[in-house]
């Protein structure tokens, strides 16, 4: 084979500049079709996660109340990050000043880590400051139902386990205000929830909504994820509230009292 016959063969199998940006376009097209449906598939992973450690939670506040006459501790101070003093060792006493709920559980648990969720993760902002965000939010992701009703409150004389809230993955280790910081509205129809929470109202922790209904997200608005939060009951189940202004979540549900007959 001659020089002549060995270039036109080269020249034969070589690509032209359009056919490579032909196929850079496909694989562009591909890639924005792809990478969406992974992300959301990765998120549903990591909801599901987080779903199994608020069942497995629940599965430690059960052996907690029958360790304690089947009543919930009060839990005092616990509305920060923290589950251990300086040196990193020594647990904090639980319901104090800084510490974290889960605190009143860890005798039933294996790890601390069991109170975190995936989703949450990378957050960089937390409400209250700590000395190491990225480390304590993996630690601390859920926040308690505070309630005043719900301190402290022998769960034999709460009206259904079923459809009393124990915890759920909000930014706020211990939401306790109402509809200042909870998903429920003081049942006054179109009164909005989460107040602390919504830029349009001057709400001081604005920053965190997001953070809140975190799972499924859709929408990138301040105050508009279309997403979701999970709930873990105190009868053990684990289910999701849509994203909501509270029209649709009662407070009995927080207060554990029989529903009002009207």
């Amino acid at each position: 084979m001659n020089y002549r016959e060995k270039r036109i063969r080269h020249k034969a199998r070589a690509f032209t500049l359009i056919e490579l940006l032909v196929v850079i376009a496909i694989i562009a097209v591909l890639l924005a079709i792809l990478l969406p449906a992974m992300r959301k598939i990765k998120e549903t992973g990591r909801e599901a996660v987080c779903k199994s450690n608020l069942r497995n939670i629940g599965l430690a506040v059960h052996l907690y109340l029958d360790d304690y006459d089947r009543k919930l501790p009060h839990t005092g101070s616990s509305n920060k990050f923290l589950w251990f003093e300086a040196d990193g060792v020594t647990y904090r006493k639980p319901g104090s000043s800084g510490s974290y709920w889960g605190l009143w559980y860890k005798d039933y648990l294996k790890e601390t880590k069991i109170f975190g969720c995936p989703s949450l993760q990378r957050v960089p902002r937390l409400i209250y400051d700590v000395p190491d965000p990225s480390k304590a939010i993996q630690h601390a992701a859920l926040g308690m139902n505070h309630h005043p009703r719900a301190r402290g409150r022998n769960t034999n004389d709460i009206y259904r386990l079923d459809e009393f809230i124990f915890c759920t993955d909000h930014s706020e280790p211990r939401p306790e205000n109402g509809l200042n910081d909870g998903f429920h509205n003081d049942d006054i129809p179109g009164a909005m929830n989460l107040r602390k929470y919504r830029k349009s109202l001057g709400g001081s922790r604005w920053y965190s909504y997001r953070q809140i209904f975190r799972h499924n997200i859709r929408r990138f608005e301040d105050e508009r994820t279309g997403g979701r939060a999970n709930v873990l009951w105190l009868d053990g189940h684990v289910s999701s509230i849509e994203e909501t202004t509270g029209d649709d979540v009662e407070k009995r549900w927080y207060t554990g009292d029989k529903p009002v007959e009207r």
